[in-house]
Parts: C-alpha cells; sequence; structure tokens
C-alpha cells in the first residue's frame, strides 16, 4: 500500500477515528491510542496500587501482575456503529523483580524495580484486530525513600524509563504491542503507614521520545493513583482513585501528513482494594471503574470534526508478592 492509499483508508475510517482504529491495547489499555496502534499510555492508570512509598526488608523480591482491562471507546471520534460501541479488551501477564539491598544515600533507602509485561489484546468492529507479544520493559534503577522520624510518613522518589524491547512491527513499528520509542517516568510517592493504615499518593509522569518509523511524539502525560487501606489481622481493603491525563499536544510528522491524533485526554476512576498476608506470600487484588472519560484535539476529517477518541470501561489487578531471599 502507497502512503496516499494508507492515508486515505485512514480518512475513511475517521468516523472511527484514527484513534478507534488504534484501540489495540497494550498493558493496560482499554484506551484508544494517540497513533494507530498505542494505547496512549505505557503504564496503566492504577498499576502502583499495591506500592507504598517505604522500602522493603532487605531482600530481593519478586511480583506477578496479572491484569485485564475491558472498554469502549467514547469521545469526539469514537465510532457509532448501529451494533453498538467499539469493544477493546487485553489479558496481561507482568513480572518483575525488586531490589533492595539495605544501601543508604542521602539519607534515604534505596530500591531498584525491573517489570517485563506479555500482553495479548483484541478490538471489535470496525477495528478487528488482535495482538500478542512482549511489551516494552520497565526499568527504574534508582528509588529513594526517606523516613519522616516516627511520623508515619515516607517520601519516595525515582526516575524509571521504558525500553523498545517489545514485539515491534509493522510499517508504523505498532502493529503489534511493542512502542518504537523510549519513556522517560519521573515518580513522586507519599504514605502514612501506622496502625494499620496504607495512605498513599503515587503522582507519576510519561515522557515520550519520538516514534523512531513515523516521527510522531505522543504528549506526555501525568498519573496519579491514591490509596486508603486498612489492615485487620491478615486482611487488607479500602477504596482506591486513579487519574491519568495529557498535559502536553501530540506532535505530528509527514508520515501522517502533520494530522494530530489527540491533544488533551483525562480518565477518573474510582474501585476497591483487597489482600490478604499468607505469610511468605501476599496477594492484593484491586479493581478500578472509569466514572469519565474524554478526549479532544484530533485533527478533523472527513467524516468527524474532531478525531480524538479515548477509552471508558474498567480494569481488574491482581498482584503476588513474595521474597526471594533475603540479604
Amino acid at each position: 500500500m502507497t502512503f496516499a492509499q494508507y492515508w486515505t483508508s485512514l480518512r475513511r475510517a475517521a468516523g472511527y477515528s484514527a484513534l478507534a482504529a488504534a484501540a489495540s491495547l497494550s498493558w493496560g489499555h482499554e484506551a484508544a491510542a494517540f497513533e494507530r496502534g498505542y494505547p496512549g499510555w505505557l503504564l496503566p492508570p492504577g498499576v502502583f496500587m499495591a506500592t507504598t512509598a517505604a522500602v522493603p526488608p532487605n531482600g530481593l523480591y519478586s511480583f506477578n501482575i496479572a491484569f485485564g482491562a475491558y472498554g469502549d471507546l467514547v469521545g469526539p471520534g469514537a465510532p457509532h456503529l448501529p451494533s453498538g460501541p467499539t469493544h477493546a479488551q487485553t489479558a496481561t501477564w507482568a513480572t518483575g523483580l525488586l531490589f533492595s539491598p539495605g544501601w543508604t544515600f542521602l539519607g534515604a533507602k534505596y530500591e531498584a524495580i525491573v517489570v517485563q509485561p506479555f500482553n495479548m489484546s483484541s478490538t471489535t468492529a470496525p477495528v478487528n484486530s488482535s495482538q500478542a507479544g512482549m511489551h516494552n520493559t520497565v526499568v527504574f534503577p534508582a528509588l529513594l525513600s526517606w523516613k519522616l522520624a516516627d511520623s508515619g510518613f515516607y517520601v519516595q522518589a525515582g526516575l524509571g524509563v521504558g525500553i523498545p524491547d517489545g514485539t515491534i512491527s509493522g510499517k508504523t513499528g505498532l502493529s503489534s504491542v511493542g512502542n518504537p520509542w523510549w519513556t522517560l517516568m519521573p515518580k513522586f510517592s507519599i504514605s502514612y503507614l501506622k496502625d494499620g493504615w496504607n495512605l498513599s499518593t503515587h503522582i507519576y509522569g510519561e515522557f515520550n521520545t519520538e516514534n523512531t518509523y513515523t516521527g510522531y511524539q505522543s504528549g506526555n502525560l501525568l498519573h496519579v493513583d491514591l490509596v486508603a487501606t486498612k489492615a485487620v489481622g491478615k486482611w487488607t481493603f479500602g477504596p482506591v482513585a486513579s487519574y491519568v491525563g495529557q498535559l502536553t499536544s501530540d506532535v505530528s510528522s509527514p508520515f501522517y501528513n502533520n494530522a494530530i491524533f489527540m491533544k488533551r485526554f483525562n480518565v477518573w476512576s474510582v474501585g476497591a482494594m483487597v489482600g490478604y498476608d499468607f505469610g511468605p506470600v501476599k496477594l492484593t487484588m484491586w479493581g478500578l471503574s472509569d466514572l469519565q472519560s474524554s478526549a479532544s484535539g484530533g485533527s478533523p476529517t472527513q467524516i468527524a470534526a474532531d478525531s480524538a477518541a479515548i477509552g471508558q470501561g474498567f480494569r481488574i489487578y491482581a498482584n503476588l508478592n513474595f521474597r526471594l531471599m533475603a540479604f
């Protein structure tokens, strides 16, 4: 297919928007993408809810996250078919390691994290796509945590990176689940951990480089994860909430005739968490339902004045955490 044919077909599909055509899922991803095949974020909303700003006792830990998401495309560029909205769903398994060596720096305890996700996803008509493979590796090489005396408060800061080593294919690099660009992820967390309470706020961003295949650069994101749980015996339970939104507009390229797929989106979600401490293993489960999803700023097409679209649905997580060895 020539570029002219590709662009014509893209415009014809614009009633479903370029974003709707991108509704293939990536590890968090009932959301439609800025660019065909990209969900709009590398880290799914709510992914840090099983963590706190405190560093665990010295050792090497394993955590394994099962994740599922289901949603409909909404927004001015979302498809409106007689059969109903376009659905997108994903099933993801992510395995990770947390390294807590007991080192200190500037009065803070040090830890590092590496996560490797794998996922399967599918999208209904008019997209009718399915994908499976390895997603981009996520590494936080340094997270520093400060304990604020005996107040029960902990503060953590660090920087992560998404590495473009996932399953990447197609003319745009987005025909599978990998993203052909780097993502920088600054993170700040604060937790109150006392008398069984866990009141935590995780704030983190995503700053993407250009797609090496198309030159398109997706806008910067802000994530906020909120947790308010109480431990009673071996049980933990309480409400959770999340927000993810786009802070800066996408920067297009000649590959897409400089068309913009998104300038802003916002997704607000609420849910609940429950956990049980088995001793050597801790299981935590939480779910989030989107209260409101909005999108705007997509370039006009022959069918839609604004091609922007985003997902609205629910996400379910299960995290199994245990220590592999003590130092």
